[in-house]
């Protein structure tokens, strides 16, 4: 490959700003590669849409990275990994990359009694059940749905009491199962690990897939020769809506405000790439 397409962005995206969590870790593992971070904020939740909704919005979203010449994408987003990624993967023609798989081998690495919580598409969707009984089908697997748990966490309540009290009641059945071991489902979940495991046994395990994410996308990138070698440009964040609530959370999770930070409307992420 030549050093431009090596330098070219890798794509991340999300509903939101659950998307920073593997970000974070991006940065942690691949800190050489320049990132394009797309967050579609103004159709967030993505975990209460109908498949139909999440295989458009995740065709528009590739569909306008590419256009901006990301050299890979990472799907951010489980709920669009459970519904999408095996549609649109083969329409385009640089590596899409979801979390549900990594997650799942990891998972059956770390126990038999495996509780994974997600947002209700991906739950309802199997798609975590499907991919940890194909890694291992010994193990036993208990799904819960969590519609608030997003909205709570793109709201900043991480500190009401009606946050810990909702988690109480999402994990009451997994305690009941006696799990080993818990997935995030979702990408947000991450912020929420001192409330879970202040009401999980202390001996369960927690499983973060966008660690193993990160790892795939690393060897990928080593595979198809695709490794920045130069010095990484500052990350370029775009959303479809409030900036400034963005910029805010970012501060929060990531360390820092965003430096390039823009807002684009839903009908410019049909036709109007940027130059990245």
């Amino acid at each position: 490959m030549t050093t431009e397409t090596r330098q070219k962005r890798i794509g991340i995206f999300d509903s939101g700003i659950g998307g920073l969590t593997v970000l974070r870790e991006l940065y942690k593992q691949l800190p050489n590669e320049s990132v394009l971070y797309f967050g579609d904020t103004a159709r967030l939740p993505y975990g209460t849409r109908t498949q139909e909704e999440i295989l458009q919005f995740t065709n528009e979203i590739i569909g306008w990275l590419v256009k901006c010449g990301v050299k890979m994408v990472l799907m951010a987003c489980n709920t669009s990994s459970a519904l999408a990624l095996e549609k649109v993967k083969s329409k385009f023609d640089i590596p899409i990359l979801g979390l549900i798989v990594p997650g799942a081998n990891a998972a059956v690495k770390q126990g038999k009694r495996i509780g994974v919580i997600a947002t209700p598409a991906t739950a309802a969707s199997n798609a975590y059940r499907h991919a940890i009984l194909e890694a291992d089908p010994s193990v036993q697997v208990w799904q819960v749905g969590c519609p608030y748990f997003v909205p709570l966490i793109e709201q900043n309540q991480l500190h009401d009491p009606y946050t810990y009290q909702i988690a109480e009641e999402y994990l009451t059945p997994l305690i009941q199962q006696q799990i080993d071991t818990l997935v995030y489902g979702c990408t947000h979940y991450p912020y929420l690990e001192p409330i879970l495991r202040s009401i999980l046994p202390k001996s369960v395990n927690f499983v973060d897939p966008a660690v193993y994410l990160v790892e795939v996308a690393a060897k990928k990138l080593e595979i198809m020769n695709l490794q920045n070698d130069k010095t990484p440009k500052p990350t370029k964040f775009i959303v479809t809506a409030s900036p400034e609530k963005f910029a805010d959370l970012s501060l929060q999770w990531l360390g820092y405000r965003p430096i390039e930070l823009q807002e684009i409307s839903l009908s410019a992420l049909l036709d109007q790439p940027i130059s990245i």
